[in-house]
C-alpha cells in the first residue's frame, strides 16, 4: 500500500508512528511525506525527520521549510572570523525570512545534534538535501502527482521537470483552480481552514486535487491518505 503525509511541523515523532500504525502501515508499504518535517512544534521535527530517515520505504519530497532550513546551512558551519565576514545581508535576509516562520526550535535542535554527533547531523541535512521536489505514482491506471504545495502557473502541457521550486514549494491554490483531467494532484503546504472553518482538521477534495495539511503547524494534527482506496486515517 501507498500512504501519503504532509506538514507534519515538529509532531511528535512517537505520536506520527503510532498514527502509521493505526492505517496497518508495514515494512512491505511505502510512505511519501510531502515535505515540512521541520519548524514551529516541539523540537523543530529532528527526531521525526531522523526516525524518517532511517526507513528505507518512507520518502521525504522537499517542502519550503527544508528549502529555507538549507538556503540558512551556513548556520551550521564552524564558526570563524571568515565565516563570519560572509554573513552579508542576503544571508541575514534568509535567516529571518526562516525565523520568521518558525525555525527556532529547529535550530537548536539541529545544532544541539552537530554538537553531540556532528556526522549524524551532518547526514541529516544531506538527507534533506536529497529529497526531490515531487513524484509521480500510478496505481490501477490512476496517476498521482506529488508535490508539496501544488504547481504554480499550471499548464496541462508543462513537463513536471519545468515548474519552478517557488512554483511547487510556494503556491496556493486558489479553490476553483483545476489541475489534469485524468490525473490527481495531492499537495499539503495549505492548511485546509484556510478555504474554510468547515474542513478544519479534514482533508480537502476537490475535483483534480487533494489538499492533505489538516493543520499540524497550528497545533493539530497531521493525517495519512492511502491511495489504493483513498481512505483517510486521522491521529486519535
Amino acid at each position: 500500500m501507498t500512504y501519503v503525509s504532509s506538514d507534519l511541523h515538529g509532531f511528535s515523532a512517537d505520536d506520527f508512528w503510532r498514527l502509521l500504525d493505526s492505517a496497518g502501515f508495514s515494512d512491505s508499504d511505502e510512505l511519501i511525506v510531502l515535505g515540512d518535517v521541520i519548524d514551529r512544534n516541539g523540537d523543530g521535527g529532528i527526531a521525526l525527520m531522523r526516525r524518517m530517515a532511517m526507513e528505507p520505504n518512507i520518502t521525504l519530497l522537499m517542502g519550503n521549510h527544508e528549502a529555507m532550513l538549507l538556503s540558512c546551512s551556513f548556520l551550521f558551519d564552524t564558526i570563524t572570523e571568515e565565516s563570519i565576514s560572509r554573513l552579508d545581508d542576503t544571508r541575514i535576509q534568509l535567516l529571518s525570512a526562516w525565523l520568521n516562520n518558525g525555525a527556532a526550535p529547529t535550530i537548536a535542535s539541529l545544532r544541539a545534534l552537530f554538537h553531540e554527533d556532528e556526522e549524524s547531523a551532518r547526514a541529516l541535512v544531506e538527507y534533506m538535501e536529497d529529497a526531490p521536489v515531487y513524484e509521480e505514482v500510478r496505481l490501477h491506471g490512476r496517476r498521482y502527482v506529488l508535490t508539496h504545495a501544488g504547481l504554480g502557473n499550471f499548464s496541462p502541457d508543462k513537463p513536471l521537470d519545468a515548474y519552478t521550486a517557488e512554483e511547487l514549494l510556494w503556491h496556493r491554490p486558489a479553490p476553483e483552480e483545476s489541475y489534469y483531467p485524468d490525473a490527481t494532484v495531492i499537495f499539503g503546504h495549505t492548511p485546509t481552514q484556510y478555504y474554510g472553518k468547515q474542513h478544519q482538521g479534514r482533508m480537502l477534495r476537490t475535483p483534480t486535487w487533494l489538499d492533505i495539511d489538516t493543520g499540524a503547524a497550528g497545533g493539530g494534527s497531521p493525517m495519512l491518505l492511502r491511495l489504493e482506496d483513498e481512505r483517510e486515517f486521522y491521529f486519535k
